[in-house]
């Protein structure tokens, strides 16, 4: 028994389905070519970083606890070795002296929060890959089959065999993209967290010293 108005039906999904075949493809190319963009992002940035070791961040703590003045805290901040997007973020608390407790620790909170924003909006695009990729992957994998299955029924082993090809392929670059996606922003994220832990500690230390001061 077959339902009134079945044969509309599985005829408009169909035609739903094949229709997003050239957009999940249009779309996974342009994850490639992202991944690729923000892989050598990821070299010039491993590349380039400053790496501060704990040492140094305990040592730079100490100097800022024990600056005599403002004037002396802001150039042990200006000759350390942390990046300098952390020195100007820290020099900008420490010029905070006509401010009082209350607002300079707002001040700094929205500072370090920015520094944050910024962090994860680096990482929205490879975690959004990492997600939706495979995802792609295997709708291109499923969609192209029913194409396949169809022309197998009726004998076109030549449509069947480009069907398999469009679905391995899709496949392979949408698990491909997400995997490598995933890499890079699980190395990025390990760095941006040691990065704002640091700018964390060292910010509350200018705090204190400007409470003290």
């Amino acid at each position: 028994m077959t339902i009134p108005g079945g044969d509309f039906l599985t005829t408009g999904l169909n035609l739903i389905s094949q229709s997003l075949l050239i957009p999940v493809v249009i779309i996974l190319l342009i994850f490639v070519v992202v991944v690729v963009i923000s892989l050598g992002g990821l070299i010039y940035e491993y590349t380039s970083r400053t790496k501060v070791s704990v040492e140094e961040v305990s040592n730079l703590i100490l100097d800022i606890s024990n600056s005599p003045n403002v004037d002396s805290l802001k150039s042990t901040i200006a000759n350390s070795t942390i990046p300098k997007i952390q020195k100007d973020i820290l020099i900008k608390i420490a010029s905070t002296e006509n401010m009082s407790p209350n607002t300079r620790e707002a001040f700094a909170r929205k500072l370090i929060e920015n520094e944050e924003g910024l962090t994860d909006k680096s990482l929205e695009i490879t975690d959004i890959i990492t997600r939706i990729g495979p995802t792609l992957g295997l709708m291109g994998t499923l969609i192209p089959l029913g194409t396949g299955l169809a022309a197998l029924g009726s004998g076109d082993v030549n449509t069947l065999s480009e069907s398999l090809i469009v679905a391995f392929d899709t496949t392979v670059v949408g698990i491909g993209s997400g995997a490598l996606a995933y890499v890079i922003s699980k190395l990025r994220n390990r760095w941006y967290e040691e990065y704002l832990s640091n700018l964390d500690v060292l910010s509350d230390a200018v705090l204190d010293f400007m409470a003290k001061h």
